[in-house]
């Protein structure tokens, strides 16, 4: 028994060094990877192997092994709990999410998922896709493993927290210019013209507008109310109707036919997904690169920009943290601006002075 150190090869054909612990079941020795070393340190797998040895002793292993479930096994069950306990509004994206990863090591029992998975997943996927979007898929699957350890369907160390997460460099959103905006709108089909009105005018989220009912919009005093189950925060919050989107919504209140939902599609049905849609849209207007998300991201820059107070978007976008609506400001052009006032205010009092003492 013990820890030790392996060298692999990885597709790309680079070397690296993998933390390995070594073991006794029953007569017999096993091997498993931890994870590789930099990323996971011999104390963790020291602690790892600790913990084997432990259910080895008590008699635990072969036990505790054979009722743990593979992710293919636990994903649909986690999947349903998220979606009708916890009521998660992205469910179906943490679904799309898991299918990468289920595809890779689906058929392994949760507790046969190891570090050194993890790493080979990363550098499978930046192939396909960018480092954020890699990081989403592991956070799914960290909650998945924390929510099977909780319910005695896993044991052991996450092993997502042992690989950690990709730094991601690409938080570059697309801000629409006030001409792309026109030709988006132009481009798209009726009822998602009124969808991407709605996300320009409101900074609202696509699941939050997609799940707008009649019963949360008030025409009378002018205010939409994002409920706690529509949220992505799990908060409660209201954004004002401005004089654009009143039209638009009177517009559609006409149109609904007395439908709960705000938003049909030109059959008269609740409009659950618009990707095909947008992105035909955003081809027909020469916009490359564009993602619905974008929309709320200009909302939010033209607020700043036209002056709005940062405390203010923030209650309207409904950020947990005043960090993530900051990025929306340009501090070397506020603390530039600051300090110009200052000049001019002090100018001003310099002037009133003289006249007072004159």
């Amino acid at each position: 028994m013990g820890v030790f150190k392996r060298i692999r090869k990885s597709e790309d054909r680079s070397k690296n060094a993998y933390w390995y612990i070594r073991y006794s079941v029953n007569g017999k020795e096993k091997w498993e990877s931890i994870g590789r070393v930099g990323l996971v340190t011999k104390t963790v797998a020291q602690t790892v192997l600790e913990q084997r040895k432990r259910e080895v002793r008590l008699g635990r292993f072969d036990i505790v092994n054979a009722k743990i479930p593979t992710l293919n096994e636990f994903k649909d069950e986690y999947i349903t709990y998220v979606r009708d306990v916890k009521r998660k509004s992205s469910w179906k994206r943490d679904k799309e999410l898991l299918v990468p990863l289920c595809k890779i090591f689906g058929n392994k029992k949760l507790s046969e998922i190891t570090a050194k998975d993890l790493e080979d997943f990363k550098l499978i996927r930046l192939k396909e896709v960018k480092p954020a979007t890699v990081n989403r898929s592991l956070s799914v699957l960290r909650h998945l493993l924390n929510i099977a350890k909780r319910w005695k369907k896993y044991f052991g160390d996450n092993p997502v927290a042992l690989v950690g997460m990709l730094e991601e460099n690409n938080q570059i959103e697309n801000i629409l210019t006030v001409e792309q905006e026109e030709k988006l709108i132009n481009s798209a089909i009726l009822y998602l013209k009124s969808i991407i009105i709605t996300a320009l005018n409101t900074g609202m989220r696509k699941a939050e507008i997609l799940n707008l009912k009649w019963s949360d919009v008030n025409l009378v005093n002018n205010i939409i109310t994002i409920t706690q189950t529509n949220s992505k925060s799990k908060k409660a919050r209201k954004v004002f109707i401005n004089s654009k989107l009143k039209k638009l919504m009177l517009e559609l209140k006409l149109e609904s036919g007395g439908h709960e939902y705000v938003f049909l599609n030109d059959k008269g049905n609740h409009v659950r997904e618009i990707k095909n849609g947008f992105n035909a849209a955003c081809r027909r207007a020469g916009i490359n690169g564009l993602r619905f998300h974008d929309l709320r991201h200009t909302a939010a820059t033209r607020m700043i920009e036209y002056g709005a107070g940062i405390l203010a978007v923030n209650k309207i976008l409904g950020h947990s943290d005043i960090k993530t609506t900051m990025r929306y400001t340009h501090p070397e052009e506020s603390v530039r601006d600051a300090l110009e006032f200052l000049a001019q205010d002090c100018s001003q009092n310099r002037s009133h002075d003289s006249s007072r003492n004159s």
